[in-house]
C-alpha cells in the first residue's frame, strides 16, 4: 500500500452526505424560497447542493477522484463566497477612553427603572 492510496482511503468528505441532502431539501422549501426572494429578489439556486450530495455518495461508494475534486471545489467556492462579504461595523481595537463614565443623558440610574 503506497502513501497516496492510504491518503485516499483516509480522506473524508467535508460534511456527512446527508447534510448535503438536508441543505438541498431546505433550499427547495417554500419558506426558504419566499425568504430568498424577499431578501434578494431572485429564487435560490439549489442544484449545487444536489450535485454535492451525488458527488458525496459517489465518493463513498466508488472513491471516484472526480467526485472528490468536485466536492472539494464546491466547498472552497462556498467558503470563498462567505468571506466575500465585508462586515457592516468596524471592530474596535480598544474601548473608548470614557467607557466607564456615566452616560450624559442619565443623571440618576433610578430614573430609568420601570
Amino acid at each position: 500500500m503506497t502513501m497516496e492510496s492510504s491518503g485516499e482511503q483516509s480522506w473524508r468528505t467535508p460534511r456527512v452526505c446527508d447534510d448535503y441532502w438536508r441543505e438541498f431539501k431546505h433550499c427547495k422549501s417554500i419558506w426558504n424560497r419566499f425568504h430568498h426572494y424577499y431578501t434578494y429578489g431572485t429564487s435560490p439556486s439549489c442544484e449545487q447542493w444536489k450535485e454535492d450530495y451525488y458527488n458525496c455518495t459517489e465518493w463513498e461508494n466508488t472513491r471516484s477522484v472526480k467526485a472528490k475534486e468536485s466536492l472539494l471545489m464546491s466547498e472552497r467556492d462556498r467558503l470563498a463566497e462567505q468571506k466575500k462579504f465585508t462586515p457592516s461595523m468596524d471592530m474596535r481595537k480598544v474601548p473608548p477612553r470614557d467607557w466607564h463614565l456615566p452616560l450624559q443623558n442619565q443623571q440618576n440610574p433610578q430614573d430609568f427603572k420601570s
